[in-house]
């Protein structure tokens, strides 16, 4: 045996270890053994879902068609247009303490697909105002192969976000980028909960699992210490959880994948959203049975950099008990 193949065991040793002490061992063997089987597939195990950004080809059709109507270069121009968006949430029962709280959303960055675009978000958050920040998935380029290029760029981001991040993990990225993020500064979220506090005030930050390729969320293991009536944000990679979130009972509700379609028709309509929901939860502000949502864009892109009539965004929301404060 070289030593190459034993330094490479001991490493998947260890983040086997790893990841069984930080999530249990069922959860751990369960999302590498999903990864393993599913890892590039066209076509979902449900053979219903289709995953445009496996097919290998997909980048280059998307090209043509787009230098074939003369809008490539528009549309690669308009990934790096980022904008800030600003949203407002009001929560009558919200705790004093948090009035005016901000937090800064950000998604679907696939930091190791657009160096320009990486750039472009660290300069758009650099003169933010924020007390906290919180990631939604898909911080890798591809679903499968390498995770080192992805974990480099997030290690840049982090350094350009000040104070708390928690995120989850979205459909393009490996449980084995769990530790590293971790190291870096990251809470991973991995269907959790954690209390955000102000003096003796609370709020509750609860975080799943992807739900959208892998089906690895649990709802009720990240919420079940939720005290009734506390006041709750659930982080979700995508929307399509929309249903039993609300039914759960959290308050809000964030969340990306979608893109916002990323190349859509004047106006904004979405082409595709690779997404099962109803369409008006496919990019900004909604409400479902009392549970307010907020689906964004993302800042970076998925199979080609490009974006049209849909301009990536970093996003402000903040929490308020109303006009009076």
């Amino acid at each position: 045996m070289t030593a190459r193949v034993r330094v490479t065991e001991d490493q998947d040793e260890l983040l086997h270890y790893r990841l069984s002490l930080r999530l249990g061992p069922v959860h751990a063997r369960q999302r590498l053994g999903i990864e393993q089987e599913t890892e590039a597939r066209v076509f979902g195990r449900d053979k219903r879902s289709f995953h445009l950004e496996n097919l290998t080809n997909a980048p280059g059709l998307i090209r043509f068609c787009l230098q074939a109507v003369g809008l490539l270069r528009r549309a690669q121009a308009n990934s790096l247009k980022l904008t800030t968006e600003h949203n407002t949430f009001v929560l009558p029962d919200l705790p004093s303490a948090f009035e005016g709280f901000r937090i800064l959303h950000l998604t679907d960055l696939h930091v190791d697909m657009d160096e320009a675009n990486l750039q472009a978000v660290i300069r758009q958050i650099a003169p933010l105002d924020y007390d906290l920040c919180v990631l939604t998935g898909d911080y890798r380029q591809r679903t499968w192969g390498p995770i080192d290029d992805a974990l480099d760029g997030m290690a840049r981001l982090r350094k350009a976000i000040y104070g708390d991040a928690y995120a989850v993990l979205g459909n393009h990225d490996s449980v084995r980028m769990v530790p590293a993020l971790e190291d870096m500064g990251y809470r991973l979220l991995m269907n959790e909960m954690v209390p955000l506090e102000r003096g003796d005030s609370r709020l509750y930050l609860a975080g799943v699992d992807d739900a959208h390729y892998y089906k690895v969320h649990n709802l009720h293991r990240a919420g079940d210490d939720i005290p009734a009536g506390g006041i709750s944000l659930l982080l979700s990679h995508t929307p399509e959880i929309w249903r039993e979130a609300a039914h759960a009972g959290y308050d809000l509700f964030l969340c990306g994948h979608t893109h916002g379609g990323q190349l859509c028709l004047p106006g904004g309509i979405p082409l595709t959203l690779d997404s099962d929901c109803p369409r008006r939860l496919g990019r900004g502000l909604w409400q479902v049975n009392g549970m307010q949502g907020y689906t964004s864009p993302g800042a970076g892109t998925s199979v080609l950099n490009v974006r049209l009539n849909c301009p990536p965004e970093v996003t402000i929301h903040t929490l308020t008990r109303g006009p009076a404060g």
